[in-house]
């Protein structure tokens, strides 16, 4: 197996600290670089080296930190265990104030792949936002006290996902976009029917406003909001369908913040047509403004028996076609459009011969994140998933954000069927849709997330004519404390992860949601 090596600006020793800072390249002339540069941070990570003679214990004293928003707990070898907890409390670098201890979630696994087995792959927790901090303190303790023993090569991960542009009112702008450069990459050239959501006084939800400031303790608000379940946030940037850019100017935000978490289009012709919301949303809240798509060879609620379904190996770098379909592209902030790094991403993508399920996550952060903080939280889960984990890619195929924006994951096409690292055992043959938030502690999805989560669903399901409602069988590729290597299993075409792994995620409050979804992902497709 390769050793990864990583590409950096520099690396220095602070005090025990190893600063990695991570190189963004950007399509930016010279003009105005000196003034860009006063508010642009390039995204970076650092490591504590955890303290303690007692093999059960172990701590990072509290200390103060170069900035940093995103944190997590690794350890050298990624088939250990970390049988016990990980806690963690960070200062705010707005307040001052330090927040209470919090749990790390333990359950995360390697790819069964060979992208799980390269010798870089360390064990490691999940990620954690606790919004901008400069001061750390943590602990982790064994599972039956100091006697027990906890993995070698304990490391504290804090990630600075960086400033890697300008916001403007309540949007942003990635770098490359200053001075209009970028591309914008759309995989369906039809203007979109869907309305624009309102904000909405009903639901009730832990979460805060999307306008509410970074904390480190959840505070309850509204919803951002209870649109139809055909909407999309206004000003959400197009999809792309592949790696490969278009050359077309990139949709940037303009005028006045609309509170919707992605920029407005530019009022610069782009040469696309304009999307215009709907006026006359649905009454029954399905989609709307969607051709239906071609029928499902398989029936409702019954297992497929496709033979597609079974392993296939290793999978291919060459993108297979996806079977046509008139389902309505949802609207998909790109990669580029999140400022994702491709430079940290080695190898290219591997392709399977389609998608047959779609597995739905939470990423168990903070639900006190701000929508606009959703293309942050993204970079620092891919610099994570990259640096910490050892993986080629982030793992997820999609991310989804409480005001029901949908991200592109990994890289090599929204509509190809691409190989993630989101569910130990059956990342084969499937999807994983994650949202950002923890929805196990009493943290509620709002319903733009449940829509955004059906149609990007149904959508992918329906590019290889596959009934979002359905079953399908699929065979464990590994024993994941539900399922044993081999065994089939008959799932919903849309699961929960801890359906094919044992894990709480998506948390109990998103996975009682699934039956809605399927039904919403069915109509929409």
């Amino acid at each position: 197996m390769k050793r990864r090596t990583w590409l950096a600006v520099g690396s220095v020793v602070l005090g025990g600290s190893v600063v990695t800072t991570v190189a963004v390249a950007t399509t930016s002339d010279t003009s105005g670089e000196q003034a860009r540069s006063e508010r642009m941070r390039p995204v970076a990570a650092y490591t504590e080296t955890f303290q303690g003679g007692d093999p059960g214990k172990r701590s990072v004293p509290r200390k103060d930190t170069r900035p940093f928003s995103m944190l997590g707990v690794s350890w050298e070898d990624p088939e250990a265990e970390l049988d016990g907890t990980a806690q963690i409390r960070t200062r705010s670098a707005r307040s001052g104030q330090w927040t209470r201890w919090q749990d790390l979630d333990l359950g995360i696994r390697p790819p069964e792949t060979d992208e799980g087995k390269d010798s870089g792959v360390r064990g490691a927790s999940e990620p954690l936002w606790v919004g901008e901090s400069d001061g750390v303190e943590a602990r982790v303790l064994a599972e039956g006290g100091e006697s027990a023993e906890l993995p070698g090569g304990l490391r504290l991960v804090m990630i600075d996902p960086g400033v890697l542009g300008e916001d403007i009112g309540n949007g942003w702008r990635k770098v490359g976009d200053m001075n209009g450069g970028g591309n914008s990459q759309e995989p369906s050239r039809q203007p979109t029917t869907e309305p624009a959501p309102e904000p909405s006084q009903g639901e009730p939800s832990t979460e805060p406003s999307a306008s509410a400031p970074a904390t480190e303790e959840p505070e309850p608000s509204q919803e951002p909001s209870r649109q139809p379940t055909s909407e999309a946030p206004t000003g959400e940037p197009s999809p792309e369908p592949s790696a490969d850019p278009t050359g077309e100017p990139s949709t940037e935000p303009t005028g006045e913040p609309t509170g919707e978490p992605s920029p407005e289009p530019s009022a610069e012709p782009t040469g696309e047509p304009s999307p215009e919301p709907s006026t006359d949303p649905a009454p029954t809240g399905e989609p709307t403004g969607e051709p239906t798509p071609e029928p499902s060879t398989e029936p409702t609620g019954e297992p497929s028996t496709d033979p597609s379904t079974e392993p296939t190996g290793e999978p291919s770098t060459t993108a297979p076609a996806p079977s046509p379909s008139e389902t309505q592209t949802p609207r998909i902030v790109s990669r580029a459009q999140w400022g994702a790094d491709e430079s940290l991403v080695e190898d290219p993508p591997s392709y399977m011969s389609r998608v047959d399920a779609v597995f739905v996550h939470h990423t168990a952060g903070t639900n006190s994140y701000t929508c606009t903080q959703s293309a942050s939280i993204i970079r620092g889960i891919l610099t994570y998933h990259v640096k910490t984990n050892g993986w080629n890619d982030v793992g997820y195929n999609f991310f989804v954000d409480k005001c029901g924006t949908i991200f592109e994951g990994r890289a090599g096409g929204v509509d190809k069927a691409v190989r993630g690292a989101h569910t130990y055992g059956f990342n084969g043959n499937s999807a994983g849709v994650s949202l950002l938030g923890n929805y196990e502690d009493g943290g509620r999805p709002t319903q733009a997330a449940l829509d955004a989560i059906a149609r990007i669903s149904g959508w992918k399901l329906g590019l290889y004519g596959a009934d979002p409602a359905g079953k399908v069988t699929l065979t464990a590729a590994a024993d994941t404390g539900v399922w044993k290597n081999g065994e089939r299993a008959t799932l919903y075409r849309i699961s929960g992860h801890r359906d094919g792994y044992a894990t709480l995620c998506p948390g109990a409050n998103l996975y009682s949601q699934l039956p809605a979804i399927r039904t919403r992902a069915a109509a929409s497709s």
